[in-house]
């Protein structure tokens, strides 16, 4: 569909259905007694818009971790006067036997219950309160729906030596269930009995038998005359078999698929089998053959099969028993079968290894029902995309997020998922992606982060979110991501790579943002985890990125956030960056980050007195003469000072180094510096420079900050000319250059 690729809104729908849920207390519910949600008296809702807040409902609670499932949720739905329910999908864990007891009043018409482990035989008996309306029903997965548990003894004392045994129910059928006509009992517990279980159903169109064993089928020829399609994924055939599915002649749709890993099959199919199928079902649209292996040889010889255009009609079919197709399948199941790679296959859509077109296929059409076929599809697709280009990027991406969403916790589909992407939102697709589907990537990689401990699936989620700009693209799920990193950056034993990635997604998401986002990421606990991490380098006697990246971070995290400067000294930064600059003299990019930090510290008129120690002023004083990176070191290091100097004398308490000492290596400093460097520095705001003007007592520091300005407007005009008019500096410096204080090359420079 070609809407994946627009950027439209979502419809009103969607997001008044989203808004609703996230607020129900403000919209449909108030709460009981503080706990139970009750839903307000005079609200009337279609089954229209309560379907979709119950799917939405299981959607969010499984896909989105910061969304809180509410207990008395399906009690809401309890009444159908006032909330009318008719096709709801329910999945996993989310749902208890109380929350299907809750809506048994409602006339359902479509019940899907996807791997729903939860459910006993309570849900059964609660199923025969909808057996007059329902149509539609799956219980896939559903592996303890007929379990009932069994209170042995009966007595207090008794039923803690021997707790409850789970016991199989034998007497449940469909009796009464006269509309139903779907069914899908897909990998249903050995046991149970699935001819009586299904015997008083008069005329089903669909059944669905994933997964169980059956040695006799004999009992499906009583639908022969309504049963369109017939699903027996993984279910061990036989000649019997064979020849109970060529009797039912309505048959539109036929899957007799397998897994080839899962277990020894002693089946194989040959060209006989399938001539049976063509001559007998001529209605078939949909063949699914996956995982088979062929008996005999199938395809027409390899002269004859090369020629031509690749065709799908049947009647140059490569396969030779689909010669007999009336017309092409609509759809046709190769995955892992060698039949895949033939020339002429007689069918619109095929599922298989042999090129993009067939493994998308392949993703599409078993993701829900079977992820160990679908995590083996998206590994063909990472290779793929990694190695040629991918032709259907949007539709590719779209499948691997579908899969990654409805099997969090599925580990193979969350590494092979995870590396895909990586490859699929790299800067060569980048123009075919919309916002609202990037987005969905950086919501699906969070919750693989946060479900997932696993060392691959975290390095490709890291790696992903580097394809992204930032911090603009990731600005609207600020705090999780950031939260989610300083996760992986506390854990104790840490892999080196994935460290190096998240320090470097850390440092770009704190640059260029609001101080509020600062402040936030601040409480977090940013501060700590950086200066730990520069504690372990230090220890280890390492400069590497990691290093360097964590002082570049704490450098933008400080940026005009004085609580975050508060955190850096009392967490003893100080003592650190002593010990950085002892142990690793040389390292040019660490001073400059270093000192830029405490720049940012120096700014803050409270925390100055904290670095009015001799061995502090000293080290900045040396650093005046340093030549690393330039001008910068230098420029920070006369920063720090210049602020310092700003208190007047009577802040300085201190003997030894003397002030005006200080100040004559400041002025010879600036004097050094070429007016014409090129910077490596990004200054937001001229706030912190410009408030260095307007003062007598400390000439130096209104030089530098002179110098500061001048060099930047002049070697960078169209970024700083602008902020330097809208921050009032303007009459700031023409109030200067009046002063009879300020020195003469000041006010030149400031003219």
């Amino acid at each position: 569909s070609l809407e994946m690729a627009s950027d439209s809104p979502e419809s009103l729908m969607a997001l008044c259905t989203d808004y609703c849920l996230r607020n129900l207390e403000g919209t449909l519910c108030y709460l009981l007694d503080n706990e139970t949600l009750r839903l307000h008296p005079d609200i009337f809702l279609p089954s229209e818009i309560c379907d979709k807040l119950v799917n939405e409902y299981v959607e969010l609670v499984k896909t989105d971790s910061i969304f809180e499932p509410h207990e008395s949720f399906f009690t809401l739905f309890s009444d159908p006067r006032s909330t009318r329910l008719a096709r709801i999908h329910l999945r996993e864990q989310i749902v208890q036997d109380q929350d299907l007891e809750a809506i048994r009043k409602q006339d359902l018409v479509e019940l899907y219950l996807t791997n729903c482990e939860k459910l006993t035989a309570k849900s059964l008996q609660t199923l025969v309160s909808f057996s007059h309306t329902l149509i539609s029903l799956s219980l896939f997965g559903c592996c303890n729906i007929f379990y009932e548990e069994e209170n042995p003894g009966g007595c207090e004392d008794d039923c803690l030596v021997n707790p409850t045994r789970q016991v199989l129910v034998k007497d449940f059928t469909f009796e009464g269930f006269s509309r139903l006509r779907f069914l899908n009992l897909g990998r249903l517990i050995e046991g149970v009995n699935v001819e009586t279980l299904l015997r008083p159903l008069a005329s089903l169109a669909a059944l669905d038998l994933s997964g169980i064993q059956l040695n006799d089928v004999g009992f499906l020829t009583q639908w022969k005359d309504s049963l369109v399609s017939l699903v027996l994924y993984n279910m061990d055939l036989s000649e019997e078999h064979i020849q109970v599915i060529a009797q039912l002649r309505k048959l539109r749709h036929l899957d007799i698929s397998r897994d080839h890993l899962s277990s020894y099959y002693k089946f194989k199919l040959t060209r006989r089998v399938l001539n049976l199928f063509v001559e007998n079902l001529v209605n078939l649209t949909s063949l699914d053959i996956s995982g088979h292996t062929m008996l005999e040889n199938c395809t027409i010889p390899s002269m004859e099969e090369k020629m031509g255009q690749t065709s799908t009609e049947p009647a140059k079919s490569s396969i030779a028993p689909f010669r007999g197709l009336k017309r092409p399948l609509q759809f046709l199941g190769l995955f892992e079968t060698s039949l895949c790679r033939l020339t002429h296959i007689p069918a619109y859509k095929v599922s298989g290894d042999k090129n993009e077109e067939q493994v998308l296929n392949a993703i599409e059409a078993y993701t829900e029902h079977r992820p160990e076929i679908t995590s083996r599809a998206i590994n063909l697709l990472f290779d793929i995309a990694r190695i040629e280009r991918c032709s259907q990027l949007l539709r590719a991406l779209q499948l691997v997020i579908t899969a990654l969403k409805c099997h969090k916790d599925d580990k193979n589909i969350q590494v092979t998922g995870s590396a895909a992407l990586f490859y699929l939102t790299n800067s060569e697709y980048r123009v075919e992606q919309s916002v609202k589907l990037r987005r969905q990537v950086i919501q699906v990689v969070l919750n693989g982060m946060e479900s997932y401990q696993e060392v691959t699936v975290q390095r490709n989620c890291c790696l992903t979110l580097c394809n992204f700009s930032i911090p603009e693209e990731l600005e609207f799920q600020y705090r999780r991501v950031n939260e989610l990193l300083l996760n992986i950056l506390n854990q104790s034993r840490q892999d080196e790579s994935i460290q190096r990635i998240a320090v470097h997604l850390c440092n770009a998401l704190v640059c260029q943002v609001d101080n509020d986002h600062k402040e936030a990421v601040g409480k977090m606990g940013f501060v700590m985890t950086m200066l730990k991490l520069i504690q372990k380098k230090l220890a280890d006697k390492t400069c590497d990125q990691v290093m360097e990246f964590s002082w570049s971070a704490l450098w933008n995290i400080t940026d005009e956030t004085p609580d975050n400067c508060e955190m850096f000294l009392n967490y003893s930064g100080m003592k650190l960056f002593l010990e950085c600059l002892k142990e690793f003299p040389e390292k040019q990019e660490l001073h400059r980050n270093m000192l830029g930090l405490l720049g940012n510290v120096a700014e803050v008129k409270e925390l100055r007195p904290q670095l009015m120690t001799s061995q502090f002023i000293s080290v900045f004083s040396n650093l005046l003469e340093s030549k690393a990176d330039g001008i910068e070191v230098s420029y920070n290091a006369c920063g720090v000072l210049s602020h310092i100097m700003f208190d007047g004398p009577e802040a300085w308490g201190i003997c030894e180094p003397h002030r005006e000492e200080v100040v004559k290596r400041m002025w010879a400093a600036i004097q050094s510096w070429d007016i014409n460097s090129r910077r490596n520095i990004n200054y937001r705001s001229f706030e912190p420079i410009l408030r260095l003007l307007p003062q007598g007592i400390s000439p130096v520091s209104q030089h530098w900050a002179t110098w500061a300005l001048y060099n930047l407007v002049s070697v960078y005009p169209d970024k700083y000319c602008p902020l330097l008019i809208k921050e009032g500096g303007i009459p700031l410096l023409k109030d200067m250059i009046k002063m009879a204080s300020a020195r003469q090359e000041t006010k030149e420079m400031a003219r």
